[in-house]
């Protein structure tokens, strides 16, 4: 049946009665008597950069008391390349401790989010923010979202190129209401009736939300064919000559449901830079016209390239471009990981990226890292692997930051395995969330790391992801480890997926707690230790040897699975 045939899903109704996302959100903050929302209003403020979410560790327990839940809200910072000023990253450091739970969390979108602001605390968090031209624009949402970049600072005029082709292209996709500044900023509403317009968007904006990244060979730390668009430098002598483009990404589905899966992105052609925003624009816009408002489960660009086949899809943008996309050049990445520690670029400047944990800022770390930004030098970059870079510090100040950094443990090393780790938050305030992850995976990576040092594999760089669902917030299905939640304490465990993040990974075993992933994964890591050829990655060698088969597109996510999995 054609999708024009099916009857809208509710948000698509929600986003057309909205007023350009306005809906009753500014008339709900002045109910005092819940601390939440209108249903409504909550689809709509992802646009705005916020979820309502409550603490389901006291649900049951309000629930008993016949007391609200205990409502707050997450809020997350469009920051296009994840790159901050000092100041900016002390705005944002004050919010966490003023106004959220103490704490900030780095997320793989490169961007910030606070947990536990509570709705009266809304519009203050973003004013205060707004002051350091922070904004939470099109954070979450039917949009593009904020838009990620390899953040490689000792590259030097190459990450300062893939970082202002982010920005530009964050800017261009902008959302053009003025909704956010008139709710949370106080900006007056334009007189005289004037007709606002999304000229990209439309009325409705996208039918579901949407990715893009920016990467620089030969490192994929943004996961690039994870992404619904993709701009991957092409480098030649020394300067950026064009990007090559892939389209089609995407993690989320959802469990028992085979026509759902995750997908890696097809390389779809080459553009020069100045065609980049373009080439952005005409992709979202036939996603627009095209994509699925009926279900959203199948509303992401990756089933509706695979719907409409690549061939059109690829057509249908180029028909709409005002140069078309040409073929794709060669180029290769070697690793997703972070560069960890010290490294210097020309003119003298230093930089130090240090590993945070699952992303979690808090305590001392939090400290250390206020003093480094109240120096006022250099920049703060997150990375898309939830990790933190000091950049562009220069020659005068590299001591009294390398000081700080000593002091205040900002030095830490971490094995193989737990320094290519990415967990999302999950439980207790993601409302998706069916199992732990961020408070859970360092401890299964602890039990892990131990067989692994037996081994003589604890500096093996393996990467491993854990999520609380399978919306794939944290990528796991590009991991050569991925974990997927399915009820508290058990997961479906994932494996194969290539080290660079060039190909996606296939379900091993379903259904297991720890002591089952620890017992499955031990034999395996015990004939790649015996086994392996030389150089080659764990997630290769499981997929040579025949531990998993291979994945080779979406559509084959599910498929070629073992016999005791097929059911």
């Amino acid at each position: 049946m054609d999708i024009i045939e099916r009857p809208l899903s509710a948000n698509e109704g929600i986003k057309a009665r909205s007023n350009f996302l306005r809906g009753t959100i500014a008339d709900g903050l002045n109910v005092v008597s819940t601390g939440s929302l209108a249903d409504d209003d909550t689809q709509l403020t992802k646009f705005h950069g916020f979820y309502q979410q409550d603490d389901r560790d006291l649900r049951a327990e309000r629930g008993k008391q016949r007391m609200e839940k205990a409502f707050s809200f997450m809020v997350r910072l469009r920051i296009p390349a994840g790159i901050l000023t000092p100041a900016q990253w002390l705005a944002a450091e004050k919010v966490a401790v003023q106004r959220a739970n103490g704490t900030m969390r780095l997320t793989t979108r490169q961007t910030i989010q606070f947990h536990g602001i509570i709705k009266s605390n809304l519009r203050p968090a973003f004013q205060e923010m707004y002051r350091e031209m922070l904004d939470s624009i099109a954070a979450c949402g039917d949009v593009n979202r904020n838009v990620v970049a390899s953040v490689h600072p000792w590259a030097g005029k190459l990450h300062e190129a893939v970082s202002k082709t982010a920005d530009d292209i964050a800017t261009h996709l902008l959302p053009h209401s003025r909704a956010w500044h008139e709710i949370w900023i106080g900006e007056e509403k334009v007189a005289g009736g004037v007709e606002e317009a999304e000229p990209i968007y439309g009325k409705t904006y996208l039918p579901r939300k949407f990715k893009i990244a920016v990467a620089l060979p030969p490192y994929n730390d943004v996961d690039a064919l994870a992404q619904d668009l993709a701009f991957i430098a092409i480098v030649e002598k020394n300067k950026i000559v064009g990007y090559n483009v892939a389209a089609g990404g995407g993690m989320g589905m959802t469990h028992g449901e085979p026509d759902t899966y995750p997908r890696p992105g097809d390389i779809i052609g080459f553009c020069t830079p100045d065609q980049v925003n373009d080439v952005a624009e005409k992709v979202v816009t036939v996603q627009r016209d095209n994509g699925d408002r009926s279900d959203r489960k199948h509303a992401r660009l990756k089933y509706t390239m695979d719907r409409m086949g690549v061939g059109n899809f690829v057509a249908a943008v180029n028909e709409r471009l005002n140069v078309k996309l040409q073929p794709a050049r060669e180029f290769a990445f070697e690793s997703t990981g972070d560069r960890f520690g010290w490294s210097k670029s020309a003119g003298g400047k230093s930089h130090f990226v240090m590993y945070i944990e699952s992303g979690r800022v808090a305590g001392r770390a939090m400290e250390g890292l206020r003093k480094i930004a109240e120096l006022g030098v250099g920049r703060f970059m997150i990375t898309a692997n939830q990790n933190l870079a000091i950049a562009d510090i220069p020659a005068r100040s590299h001591d009294a930051v390398a000081a700080l950094i000593a002091a205040y443990g900002l030095d830490q090393k971490a094995g193989g395995l737990r320094r290519n780790a990415i967990a999302c938050v999950a439980l207790p305030t993601c409302g998706l969330a069916l199992a732990e992850s961020e408070r859970y995976l360092p401890q299964l990576i602890t039990r892990l790391e131990a067989v692994l040092a037996g081994l003589g594999l604890a500096e093996e760089d393996i990467t491993i992801r854990m999520t609380g669902c399978p919306n794939g917030c944290g990528r796991p299905y590009m991991s050569e480890i991925g974990l997927v939640g399915r009820t508290p304490g058990i997961y479906n465990l994932y494996l194969g997926a290539s080290h660079t993040s060039m190909r996606m990974n296939k379900l091993f075993k379903r259904d297991v707690g720890e002591e089952a992933i620890v017992a499955a994964l031990t034999p395996v890591f015990e004939a790649f230790a015996k086994d392996r050829r030389k150089d080659e990655r764990f997630g290769d060698f499981v997929v040579r040897t025949g531990v998993v088969a291979e994945t080779k597109t979406g559509l084959d996510f599910h498929e070629n699975l073992s016999p005791e999995l097929r059911n």
